[in-house]
């Protein structure tokens, strides 16, 4: 996390991080979904020597497309504005990890508070109200830390999240969220979310090398006024 900087009078119009070259964007706001999913399958067949049987090849790469339009559907779902996945050196896309990048914003006062300032207070309590909406609305029940993201408050959330077969989620994932105030709004934050199964259990070593791997994205993570 970087030192503190001035407060900007307005929104930032955009962010960024440094991503590794095996890992690509899929954007999911309007129609860019399709093309980047059909884009990616394509990428992950190119290098199929041409001596594979093709009855062998069109299954598996109609299962890549329906894995990668189910991970599409549960971002949509979460309102995410872009999800990103890792692709193996031979083209390979690997869907044990992901992350995605997300509006939020502060639940709204009913009544006018006297107290309250222009200033963010306790971020566990805007932890809280932010991630309320996924039932995990006690403080108690979370792994939370406070800290800055390129000079903006931020708050990471770390937990593990059960198998749920009827979702289509065969195994449990660990999940890292850092809650990241947008400068100049003092009620909007940027959520990324970031979900790994490991090597099949969401508390083995992957599972650590790859939280530990997100981390390290996060301290490059930087807004941009352009």
């Amino acid at each position: 996390m970087t030192d503190p900087v001035t407060e900007p009078a307005s929104p930032p119009t955009d962010y960024g991080f440094l991503l590794p070259e095996d890992w690509v964007q899929i954007p999911l706001r309007q129609g860019d979904a399709e093309d980047a999913v059909r884009s990616l399958v394509t990428s992950a067949f190119a290098r199929v020597p041409a001596d594979v049987p093709r009855d062998k090849l069109t299954p598996l790469r109609l299962e890549l497309e329906r894995r990668l339009r189910v991970a599409v559907a549960e971002a949509r779902r979460a309102r995410a504005l872009e999800m990103y996945l890792p692709v193996k050196p031979a083209g390979e896309v690997n869907l044990g990890a992901s992350f995605t990048v997300s509006n939020a914003r502060l639940p709204a006062r009913s009544e006018p508070d006297p107290a309250a300032s222009g200033e963010v207070s306790d971020p566990a309590e805007i932890a809280v109200q932010l991630l309320s909406v996924d039932g995990m609305a006690s403080a108690s029940e979370m792994d939370l830390s406070s800290g800055e993201v390129d000079g903006a408050l931020a708050v990471r959330r770390e937990r593990v999240v059960p198998a749920a077969p009827e979702r289509g989620a065969e195994l449990g994932s660990r999940r890292v969220e850092y809650l990241v105030a947008v400068p100049g709004d003092p009620s909007q934050w940027l959520v990324v979310a970031f979900s790994t199964i490991g090597a099949g259990d969401p508390r083995d070593d992957l599972a650590d090398a790859m939280v530990e791997w997100f981390d390290a994205l996060m301290t490059t993570f930087r807004w941009s006024w352009t």
